[in-house]
C-alpha cells in the first residue's frame, strides 16, 4: 500500500522547491477511483446543520489565475547563502500566501491592464498637481472633471527654463555657463517673436521704388536700417524681460514652468543681472537712436518702462495687466513702421510726421500694431488657464482664475476683430484685395477655436486647441500679408519685362518739349 502524506504544514521545509516536487510527484500519478457505495449512509452518523456549513466567499482572487507555481520557481532560482535564511524565506512564503488579502491581487496579476494604467496615471497627476499647486487648486481641477490631457499645453517649463538647465550642466565660471545663464536671462523665445513683427511691419511698408532700379537713390529698404532695427529692438527685448525676471525671482519658484530659472536657481547674481538689464538697455536704445531715428528710439525705451515697470507689478494687483502687457505686444510693429517711415520722409521726419500723417500714411501702422494687441488675447488666455491653479498659488490676479466665464469671451471678442483688421490692411494700401479672401480661412479656423474654448469654459481640449491655433495664426497671416503686398508682383512684373513707370513720364515730357506749329505759320 502506498504510505500516507503527510501534512504539509508538519514538514520542516528548507527550500522553497521542496512544496513544488511534492505537488509533482501527487499530480503525476492518476488518482484512484474510488468504487460507488451502495450501502445507505449510517444512522448513527450526526446530521449536519445547513447553518453550520460555511458559505462560499466569492472575491477577486476566485477569479484570478494561480501564479503559485511561478511564485516558488522565481524563488527556486533564487540563490540560498543558509538554511536558516531559506527556512525563514519559505515560512515568509506560505504566511503570505495563507494571510493575503481578497481584495489585493497577488503581484504580477491584472497589474498591467488598461484600465489599471489609466488609474495610476490618474493618481500620479493629481498628486503632482497637488505638489505644484499647494494643495489649493488641485482640489478645485479635480472635483471640476478635468483630466491630464486638459491642461497639457506647453512643455513643463519654457525656453529660459531649458536654457537654465543647459548652463547648469556646465562647469562654473566656465563661458558656456555664464552666455547660456544670460540668453535665458533674456528670454530668447519671446525676443525672437518680437524682433520678428518689428521686421514684419518694416517690410510691409509701401515703398514706391520697391524692387526697380532706383533703389540705391531710395533707401527706404536699407539693409543697415533694418540691422539697427533689429539688434536694438532684441536688445530692449532682452533688458524688458531681464527686468522682469529681476522683479519676480520669488513668484517664478511657485510656478512649475518658471521655477528653473537663472535667478530662481542662482545661476546668475542679482548685481550681474542688474549689469546685463542695464547694459543691454543702453545699447539697444542707442542703437536705435543713431542707426534708425529718435522716434523708434523712444518707442524702444517705452517699451522697456511700460514691459518692467507697469506690467510686471500689476500682474499682482490687477486682472487689467493683460491689457497693459498686449500694448506692449503691440509697439514693436509701431516700431518697424516708424522705422521704415523715416527712410522715405520727406519733411523733418519728427514723430508727427512719422506716426500721425495727414495724407492717412501712417494708418497701416496703427492697424499692425493693433494686429498684434488683439492677437495677444486668445494666446494668452489659453495659456493662463492651462496654469491658472499655478497662478491663484502664486498670487498673480488672471482672468483665468478671477473670473474664467469672462477670460473666454475676451478671448473670442479679439479672435473676431481680426476679421476687420484685416480688411483694414487692404483699405489702407497696405496689401491686396485678396488678402481679405485669402486670410478668411485661418481668421475662421481661429475663431471656431475661440467658440470652442467659451462653450466648453476651456475643457475637452478647448484651451489647448485655441492655443495652438494662435500660435499658427500669427505667423501664418504675416505671410499672407507679405506674399500680397501692395503692388509687389506688378513691380515684379515691370521688372522683369523691363517696363519702368517713368517710360510714361518721358513720354509726357518729349511731348511737352516738342515745338507746338500755329496754323499761321504755314501760310
Amino acid at each position: 500500500m502506498r504510505p500516507p502524506v503527510r501534512s504539509l504544514r508538519r514538514v520542516h521545509i528548507l527550500d522553497p522547491s521542496a512544496a513544488l516536487g511534492l505537488c509533482r510527484q501527487c499530480t503525476s500519478r492518476p488518482p484512484r477511483i474510488q468504487p460507488l457505495s451502495l450501502s445507505p449512509p449510517s444512522r448513527l452518523a450526526p446530521r449536519r446543520n445547513a447553518s453550520s456549513v460555511p458559505s462560499a466567499r466569492l472575491s477577486a482572487n476566485y477569479f484570478l489565475p494561480n501564479n503559485l507555481v511561478h511564485r516558488v520557481t522565481a524563488q527556486r532560482h533564487a540563490p540560498i547563502h543558509n538554511d536558516s535564511k531559506s527556512s525563514a524565506t519559505a515560512a515568509s512564503f506560505f504566511a503570505s500566501t495563507s494571510s493575503a488579502k481578497e481584495t489585493t491581487p497577488p503581484p504580477g496579476v491584472n497589474a498591467d491592464l488598461p484600465h489599471r494604467r489609466r488609474q495610476a496615471a490618474r493618481r500620479k497627476a493629481a498628486a503632482d498637481a497637488a505638489a505644484v499647486a499647494g494643495g489649493s487648486g488641485a482640489s478645485s481641477s479635480s472635483t471640476a472633471g478635468t483630466s491630464p490631457s486638459d491642461s497639457e499645453v506647453l512643455p513643463s517649463q519654457d525656453a529660459s527654463s531649458a536654457l537654465a538647465s543647459i548652463a547648469a550642466s556646465h562647469p562654473t565660471q566656465s563661458l558656456r555657463r555664464s552666455f547660456s545663464a544670460f540668453l535665458s536671462l533674456a528670454k530668447p523665445r519671446l525676443t525672437v517673436l518680437v524682433v520678428l513683427t518689428s521686421m514684419a511691419s518694416y517690410a510691409l511698408y509701401p515703398v514706391p521704388s520697391f524692387l526697380t532700379p532706383a533703389v540705391t537713390e531710395s533707401p527706404s529698404l536699407s539693409p543697415l536700417t533694418l540691422l539697427f532695427l533689429t539688434t536694438g529692438t532684441a536688445l530692449c527685448s532682452a533688458a524688458a524681460n531681464s527686468l522682469n525676471m529681476l522683479y519676480e525671482p520669488a513668484t517664478d519658484a511657485r510656478m512649475s514652468r518658471t521655477r528653473n530659472r537663472p535667478l530662481v536657481r542662482n545661476l546668475i547674481s542679482r548685481r550681474g543681472a542688474v549689469l546685463f538689464a542695464l547694459a543691454t538697455a543702453a545699447t539697444g536704445t542707442a542703437a536705435l537712436y543713431f542707426g534708425v531715428n529718435p522716434t523708434v528710439a523712444f518707442l524702444g525705451a517705452a517699451n522697456i518702462v511700460l514691459y518692467a515697470g507697469v506690467y510686471t507689478p500689476l500682474k499682482a494687483v490687477t486682472v487689467a495687466n493683460t491689457w497693459v502687457g498686449a500694448l506692449v505686444g503691440g509697439i514693436p510693429p509701431l516700431m518697424g513702421w516708424a522705422a521704415a517711415a523715416g527712410e522715405s520722409a520727406t519733411g523733418d521726419g519728427t514723430w508727427r510726421e512719422l506716426l500721425l500723417a495727414h495724407d492717412g500714411g501712417s494708418l497701416g501702422g496703427w492697424i499692425l500694431a493693433a494686429f498684434l494687441f488683439a492677437w495677444q488675447f486668445p494666446h494668452f488666455m489659453a495659456l493662463s488657464w492651462s496654469i491658472r491653479d499655478e497662478y491663484r498659488a502664486a498670487g498673480l490676479r488672471m482672468l483665468a482664475w478671477t473670473n474664467p466665464a469672462r477670460n473666454a469671451r475676451v478671448a473670442l471678442r479679439y479672435s473676431i476683430a481680426f476679421v476687420p483688421l484685416c480688411l483694414g490692411l487692404c483699405a489702407a494700401g497696405v496689401t491686396e484685395w485678396s488678402f481679405a479672401l485669402t486670410s478668411s480661412p485661418v481668421n475662421g479656423w481661429l475663431i471656431w477655436q475661440a467658440v470652442r474654448f467659451w462653450r466648453y469654459d476651456g475643457y475637452k481640449g478647448s484651451a489647448r486647441g485655441l492655443f495652438w491655433a494662435s500660435v499658427w495664426h500669427l505667423p501664418v497671416v504675416m505671410v499672407l500679408a507679405l506674399v500680397q503686398k501692395k503692388g509687389m508682383w506688378s513691380r515684379v512684373w515691370r521688372s522683369i519685362v523691363g517696363y519702368d513707370d517713368d517710360d510714361d513720364e518721358w513720354i509726357e515730357d518729349e511731348l511737352d518739349e516738342m515745338p507746338v506749329v500755329s496754323p499761321s505759320s504755314k501760310t
